[in-house]
């Protein structure tokens, strides 16, 4: 004889009603639209949502939303899937625009959504993550009154505050710009599109006809240096965001603190101060594998910006470039380089500073490029930091390059140079051009003036090594190379624990 199954519990029709309408905004009620968006090759937001955090932990906001405007028909969520989870057993709150409703577009609904959930993020600081696909505004709302829209506001409010991801899928125009925008950094795929208006809007306003590719192609934002980061598709860019929320939070956190061989060191910088190396080559040796993480790397070259690991310690690494323009620091490399120091010293990430420069480019190009004021934002942003700073100087310390690059005008916590590092007000072959210009024009022919010149910069070489700076006690030593991530370990093991974080912030510069 079998046992009779028990009976179901009853449910009031309220209930059923409740549960129907949950139901109704789930993928697997609604095949049509989830394989639309399959077509497309992207995910859908609940599966962005189920690749992101935790099994099991997230808590949805708003799920039963619904347009102003009933008669637009359902809307699940209103097109934004939003809420609370762990990721990695860290709480974040995640946001995604759901294109397969009404073009992932922006409404009165779904920006108070936006901004409820940013109060939660900012009381409890904890980080966000947007994931962004869609074209803006929702026409068909635009006159109806959904209060005042605060979520611009609100998200520039948090930089600095709370660590901001923005993940572009697709196309993000007008207000997903916007959100982008204000995003401490961006991750896209690279065929997804970017702007401030979409295509319908430039075509009402300026009669241009152009798709989102012609628009806003992502092969241009890497370029000019909109976004931090490119990468192949959904899932790559899931796995950049979720590395680059661990240098701030603990997510995914490192595995062994390995590093390649550190003798490799002794020979990468080539005596010859003319001869280029690679200095992201560097970095990578000095950090923990795997560790490195380089933002906006096709943009302004010669600097090198990452985050990293040493020895388990996370920092932010300015490197120069030799590569490109010798490693003279250029507009885009200011621009560059004061964004990352807002950015590492708003989350009390100490800067590891890796110079060889001649300075800051100069010539009538470079002074076409406003650098007169680019190059003041790099002492704006290090004069307002207050995070450890380590120096290590491994060839060219030359001029204001040199001055912003870590010199001993900022106090950092430990500098120190290699025994090919040189210094010098501005690069010894113009000085010795100036300070013996008379000698060098009444030499009595090109040799014996190439003669004059070589010996004077001989004997300013020997007077700026790093040798005769260590003697002097203007670094605190010259190092082995071989020996820096060591040293530089060791020191960031004994600075002091930053105390907990009070409420202040620093806004993080957009550009």
């Amino acid at each position: 004889m079998t046992e009779e199954a028990p009976p179901e519990p009853d449910i009031s029709p309220l209930l059923a009603q409740a549960l129907a309408a949950h139901d109704a905004t789930l993928d697997e009620t609604r095949p049509t639209a989830v394989a639309r968006q399959h077509a497309r090759g992207r995910w859908t937001a609940r599966e962005r949502i189920a690749a992101l955090v935790d099994p099991g932990t997230f808590v949805e906001y708003g799920q039963l939303a619904q347009p102003q405007r009933r008669s637009l028909g359902d809307a699940p969520a209103d097109g934004l899937v939003m809420g609370v989870g762990l990721v990695d057993g860290v709480s974040v709150c995640a946001f995604t625009y759901d294109y397969t409703v009404m073009g992932g577009s922006q409404s009165p609904r779904n920006h108070r959504k936006m901004d409820r959930m940013m109060e939660v993020a900012e009381r409890n600081r904890w980080p966000i993550i947007f994931w962004s696909e869609g074209g803006g505004a929702r026409a068909s709302e635009l006159h109806y009154d959904g209060g005042t829209v605060t979520t611009f506001v609100q998200l520039a409010r948090l930089s600095g505050l709370v660590p901001i991801v923005t993940i572009l899928s697709g196309p993000s125009f007008a207000g997903q710009a916007n959100i982008a925008g204000t995003s401490d950094v961006i991750i896209a795929t690279k065929d997804s599109t970017l702007g401030l208006s979409g295509p319908p809007l430039v075509m009402s306003a300026t009669g241009e006809m152009l798709t989102p590719e012609e628009l806003g192609p992502m092969s241009m934002h890497e370029r000019i240096g909109t976004v931090e980061l490119v990468v192949g598709d959904e899932a790559a860019a899931l796995d950049a965001a979720r590395k680059y929320l661990s240098y701030f939070t603990g997510i995914a956190a490192p595995s062994a603190m390995t590093a390649p061989d550190q003798t490799r060191l002794r020979t990468m910088v080539p005596e010859n101060p003319r001869r280029a190396y690679d200095m992201r080559k560097i970095v990578a040796t000095l950090a923990d594998e795997g560790s490195v993480m380089e933002l906006r790397p096709t943009f302004g070259r010669c600097l090198s910006t990452s985050l990293c690991r040493i020895e388990g310690h996370v920092v932010g690494v300015l490197a120069n470039n030799p590569m490109f323009g010798a490693g003279a620091i250029d507009a885009e490399g200011s621009a560059k380089f004061s964004r990352h120091v807002e950015l590492c010293n708003a989350y009390d990430i100490p800067l590891l500073f890796v110079c060889d420069t001649p300075g800051f480019m100069i010539g009538t190009a470079a002074e076409a490029t406003a650098l007169v004021r680019h190059s003041a934002r790099t002492l704006m942003a290090l004069s307002a930091a207050d995070v450890p700073i380590l120096t290590v100087i491994l060839r060219k310390a030359y001029g204001l390059g040199y001055y912003a690059m870590g010199s001993d005008a900022l106090a950092p916590d430990l500098i120190v140079g290699w025994p090919t590092a040189e210094f010098g007000g501005m690069g010894l072959e113009g000085a010795v051009n100036i300070v013996y210009r008379d000698e060098l024009s009444s030499a009595p022919d090109d040799a014996a003036r190439r003669e004059i010149r070589e010996q004077r910069v001989a004997e300013w070489k020997e007077r700026n090594t790093g040798l005769e700076f260590a003697r002097s006690f203007l670094l605190d030593d010259i190092i082995d190379p071989a020996d820096t991530r060591d040293l530089v370990a060791r020191l960031l093991a004994t600075l002091p624990p930053r105390p907990p974080r009070d409420g202040r912030k620093h806004p993080i510069d957009p550009w």
